[in-house]
């Protein structure tokens, strides 16, 4: 009897081929750019609405500014005498200690929010400027304001 070692076949060395790995690349670009396409406008669509909710709760704040004060803050005294009270009210002491917000929001696109007394849709006028930071425009460029 011959005790011999039974015959090895070498084994391949493991890892991918750089074929393997060039598909594996193209399939990952393919899904990223899928999922671009499908998320980008709908981020556009969150900016919008959440401009239209800041929008909506400084109005409301400036109303109840102006239930407890008896007049709308001036274009001047802007969005900030909503966190302050300004310079030059009748009844001082009838401002709300603390404000009517805490603090003012940045609109989506980082510009602040624009004010004006007497607006030209209504009393007053709160609205952002859009993407552009340009009055005008149409689409993601457009005003937000409270006439929407």
């Amino acid at each position: 009897m011959c005790t011999r070692a039974p015959f090895r076949t070498p084994r391949r060395a493991a890892g991918f081929t750089l074929v393997e790995l060039m598909v594996v690349i193209v399939i990952i670009g393919l899904l990223a750019t899928v999922v671009m396409i499908n998320v980008m406008p709908s981020q556009d669509r969150a900016m919008v609405e959440k401009a239209r909710a800041d929008v909506s709760v400084l109005e409301q704040a400036v109303e109840t500014f102006r239930l407890e004060n008896l007049v709308y803050p001036r274009t001047e005294q802007g969005l900030d005498a909503l966190v302050q009270a300004p310079a030059g009210l009748a009844r001082p002491e009838r401002y709300r200690k603390g404000g009517y917000v805490r603090r003012l929001p940045a609109d989506p696109w980082g510009n602040p929010y624009q004010y004006r007394q007497p607006g030209r849709n209504g009393a007053f006028d709160i609205f952002s400027l859009g993407a552009d930071g340009a009055e005008g425009g149409e689409g993601d460029n457009a005003d937000i304001g409270n006439w929407n």
